[in-house]
């Protein structure tokens, strides 16, 4: 009989396998290749019943990823992806997982505050190309900032073949205020921003050097989809959570 954690990676692998495009492919609607943040970001495999998927993610450090809290699974059914120097998939399983104490599930229908945030842990360490992230302090952006979403998603809502390939796209953060989320859309109204796969992706200051938020939501111009509206949560007021929760799961190896 095959081991459930062996079952687990060779299900993993397959998704992989199909998040890696046959051609060159847009992840992320209207976004555009981008290798400054391929040390830094990395996808989260998901597998559930049937089905499986992926999200992206921060690296904090060399095994501990920040991600979306609803991207969340049982651990046997999560794992990082990437792929090494030659362009060969790596598998690493995930072997703990803290979502912020905050985060609700059912925030949209309860119409309550959630902190759609998580810190996930690796078996091994990622490849030493990775480095840590840093994360942005201070007050969140001004309306009309840019702000770049850099992540593995789909062009195209619902086409997860699409992706699997790190794009960015710049982006503006719009109205309303918040001190707690932020929203960005193109600043022309053209078709861009976060789609599947992209939740757990980072939003970038202006200048590419810290991130100041991660994906956890998105809307199409008109309605549900991809490509009007990204929002998701700043890290600034996160950042002490964030902290001690990576050295928690870091002492608890």
């Amino acid at each position: 009989m095959t081991p459930p954690l062996a079952r687990s990676i060779r299900s993993l692998a397959i998704v992989a396998a199909l998040a890696a495009p046959l051609a060159p492919a847009r992840a992320l609607v209207g976004a555009a290749p981008d290798s400054r943040f391929a040390d830094r970001v990395a996808m989260v495999l998901i597998r559930g019943g049937d089905s499986a998927g992926f999200c992206s993610a921060l690296v904090l450090g060399p095994r501990i990823l920040l991600t979306a809290a609803h991207c969340l699974r049982p651990l046997r059914d999560l794992a990082v992806h990437y792929r090494d120097a030659a362009g060969a998939a790596v598998i690493i399983p995930v072997d703990a997982a803290i979502a912020h104490p905050r985060y609700r599930a059912d925030a949209i229908q309860a119409r309550v505050e959630s902190i759609d945030l998580a810190l996930i842990r690796t078996a091994r360490p990622l490849d030493p190309r990775f480095v840590a992230a840093a994360i942005g302090d201070g007050e969140p952006p001004a309306i009309g900032a840019p702000a770049i979403v850099s992540g593995y998603g789909a062009a195209r809502e619902g086409d997860w073949s699409s992706g699997g390939t790190l794009r960015s796209v710049t982006l503006a953060v719009r109205e309303p205020a918040s001190t707690v989320l932020v929203w960005a859309a193109d600043p022309g109204g053209r078709e861009a921003g976060a789609c599947n796969g992209d939740s757990g992706a980072p939003i970038w200051s202006a200048d590419g050097s810290t991130a100041i938020a991660i994906v956890a939501w998105a809307q199409a111009p008109h309605g549900r989809g991809c490509g009007g509206l990204t929002q998701g949560p700043l890290l600034a007021p996160l950042k002490g959570w964030i902290e001690a929760t990576e050295r928690k799961l870091e002492n608890a190896r």
